[in-house]
């Protein structure tokens, strides 16, 4: 397995985190009492994980200007 397969392979866990965050977010914030720390704190990891995203994609896909 090559740089790149594992960087597209890590990418598509991300991205599973990333969605699943955000449903867990949206149930929190439909629920009667929720919890606006711990939807804070999944909102940062949510971003964090962005960011992580974002660098791979660049790390596999560079924006090369000719």
């Amino acid at each position: 397995m090559d740089d790149n397969e594992a960087l597209r392979g890590r990418l598509l866990v991300l991205r599973q985190e990333h969605r699943d965050l955000d449903a867990a977010i949206a149930a929190l914030q439909d629920a009667a009492h929720c919890d606006q720390l711990q939807i804070q704190r999944l909102k940062k990891k949510k971003l964090l994980l962005r960011d992580e995203i974002t660098r791979i994609q660049d790390q596999l896909y560079p924006d090369i200007i000719a």
